[in-house]
């Protein structure tokens, strides 16, 4: 059986999603040592012929990324490439988030409108409670389910962090943690893959696939490249929500603090890091309000979009290539059933909202 503690070092997060457990879960032991160039290599080298793959066959950019990365995992087996591959994972993956600031003003924030605001609050309830549902339908502890329903809900591995904070180890073993995290990374994945081509297939508007991606993919920069992948329009549309969602971490993880009561956190000021949003979510905010405030010209606003999606396919291509596809199979079906269940609650709720009520 795989140690637990390594496990969550080894799943270094979530494919387009915040990558903390590096950060804050080792000492340095575990942490890549080396130089950045072999990773780099074969992370660019991968990148050049999903996109050749996508020019030529039509298929999105994004998932012919995630394609080349996962058929090209073998290659992690050399630690030499850990460093860059981690590098282009998380540090490319910021600044592809950052640089989309550029192509979303206030004015579409405001444009949401107060219907699909309460909408998306809705969607998120439906998601927790399926979360929970599902826990309990597998013989799992609620604990289970509030920690994937709340971060599929929400935003993925940063959410899922935060939740296990208030939760505590002696109330979640740490394995079924780091399944959670594993789980809620895979399954955001194949809905960043999938959901376009569902959206797509079903005649969906612009709009309609900007808000279906934006409410039901887990995680921040894979709601964004699921919503570019399918439109420009889809991805400012899956941008705004998705931020959105963001916005509710705090207040959703302090309510559940409340209904659960004191868990083993070591203090206030560790409770307020866990709650404060990434630094590329902030940087990305401050150039939607540059962007907002001032006309910039077209050209930097078409740069930065092929600049982003450039990063991104490189971030994604990285954290692909060093998934660890295995570590459910190990820990078992039935842990993962929470994170189905909250999934494809997320996905029916935001279809149904985007077909028969909102647009």
């Amino acid at each position: 059986m795989t140690d637990p503690q390594r496990i969550s070092i080894d799943s270094k997060g979530d494919l387009f999603g915040e990558i903390y457990i590096a950060e804050q879960g080792s000492d340095g032991e575990n942490q890549p040592k080396g130089s950045l160039l072999p990773g780099l290599l074969v992370t660019f080298a991968a990148a050049a012929a999903a996109a050749w793959l996508s020019e030529h066959y039509g298929f999105p950019i994004i998932l012919m990324g995630l394609l080349v990365g996962l058929s090209l995992n073998f290659v992690s087996r050399d630690t030499a490439v850990h460093r860059g591959q981690d590098f282009a994972s998380q540090t490319f993956l910021r600044l592809g988030i950052v640089a989309l600031g550029l192509q979303v003003t206030l004015d579409q924030v405001h444009g949401l409108g107060l219907q699909s605001l309460l909408a998306l609050i809705g969607i998120m309830t439906v998601t927790f409670i399926a979360g929970i549902a599902g826990a309990r339908l597998t013989g799992q502890s609620r604990y289970a389910g509030i920690l994937a329903g709340g971060a599929t809900a929400i935003c993925g591995a940063s959410a899922a962090l935060a939740l296990y904070g208030v939760i505590g180890r002696k109330r979640l073993p740490q394995a079924q943690f780091a399944l959670t995290l594993v789980g809620v990374s895979l399954a955001s994945a194949l809905a960043m893959s999938l959901y376009p081509m569902i959206a797509a297939e079903i005649g969906l508007t612009d709009r309609q696939a900007g808000f279906l991606i934006g409410a039901s993919v887990h995680d921040v920069a894979q709601a964004i490249g699921g919503g570019y992948a399918y439109s420009d329009l889809a991805g400012s549309e899956a941008t705004i929500v998705k931020l959105s969602r963001v916005a509710l971490l705090a207040p959703v993880v302090m309510l559940i603090s409340l209904w659960l009561g004191a868990a083993e956190v070591s203090g206030s000021r560790l409770s307020l890091k866990r709650l404060r949003l990434p630094w590329f979510i902030t940087a990305f905010a401050l150039l939607v309000i540059l962007n907002s405030s001032f006309d910039l010209p077209e050209q930097v606003r078409t740069m930065s979009l092929a600049g982003s999606k450039g990063l991104l396919l490189l971030a994604v291509t990285a954290t692909a290539m060093r998934s660890r596809v295995d570590l459910i199979m190990e820990l078992g079906w039935k842990a993962g059933t929470p994170i189905v269940a909250a999934s494809l609650a997320s996905f029916l709720a935001s279809l149904a909202y985007v077909v028969w009520i909102g647009f």
